[in-house]
């Protein structure tokens, strides 16, 4: 998803690509920095104003962050680990505590956005787009062995896309078919890209579980499948948008 806060000092929006957990009417985001051993900006942002705004893939919302202290913190952050140990490993070599942040939607149904939906489109896309950048190079250059940061990255990526073909499959492609038959064949060729990425990202999940020299091929295969269904989408759905 993303994130966008108000700035501590500067008071201008700042946003950040994070992955997130929902936690029943709520969503949890970590503030790992990386395994940093600083807090990330955005954390020190959304202390100062809690009011942000959160952008799924569809919906975009206004949003009140809690940061979540003592047994809250301690129990949600040891869930959190058991999804994904990469978590505890970074608490394990710094000396600050990674904070654990809610945030809250008010009641009533999400808004369509900031702006027109095609630029969120297009926001959302050139996030995904840098993402894989990244974590190819990391593949690139980590060798047959994984470090925490890599495989947080590639399932945090593994969720967002999730969230974000979701969305367009219940939300999105439905509106549009509404309104415009005559994209019909073009959200049926979408949606089943969508399915065969799906596969991908479960392929390559499975990697993850028992990293293997093979795992170049798996991010190269999911990038190719990505990058091609991200040009289709923005060709043919943007000028509807």
């Amino acid at each position: 998803m993303l994130l966008t806060t108000t700035g501590a000092r500067s008071g201008r929006a700042h946003t950040a690509v994070l992955g997130y957990y929902p936690d029943g009417d709520r969503v949890l985001v970590v503030g790992s920095a990386g395994g940093g051993p600083k807090h990330p900006d955005w954390y020190h942002n959304l202390v100062a104003n809690p009011e942000v705004t959160v952008e799924t893939g569809l919906f975009t919302y206004q949003a009140t962050a809690v940061v979540l202290r003592d047994a809250e913190r301690d129990d949600i952050f040891a869930r959190l680990v058991e999804a994904e140990p990469g978590w505890g490993e970074y608490q394990a070599r710094i000396t600050r505590t990674i904070p654990v942040v809610a945030l809250v939607q008010p009641p009533g149904p999400p808004g369509g956005g900031r702006g027109p939906v095609s630029e969120l489109l297009k926001r959302i896309h050139t996030a995904f787009r840098r993402e894989l950048a990244l974590i190819r190079r990391e593949v690139a250059t980590s060798g047959a062995s994984l470090g925490a940061r890599l495989r947080v990255n590639c399932l945090t990526l593994c969720q967002g896309l999730h969230n974000h073909h979701t969305g367009e499959s219940v939300g999105l492609f439905p509106a549009l078919a509404a309104q415009h038959p005559e994209l019909a064949d073009v959200i049926a060729v979408l949606q089943a890209e969508h399915d065969q990425i799906a596969v991908r990202l479960e392929e390559l999940q499975g990697v993850l579980a028992d990293p293997s020299p093979d795992l170049l091929p798996e991010v190269d295969q999911l990038i190719d499948a990505l990058t091609a269904h991200l040009e289709r989408e923005e060709a043919e759905l943007l000028p509807y948008l």
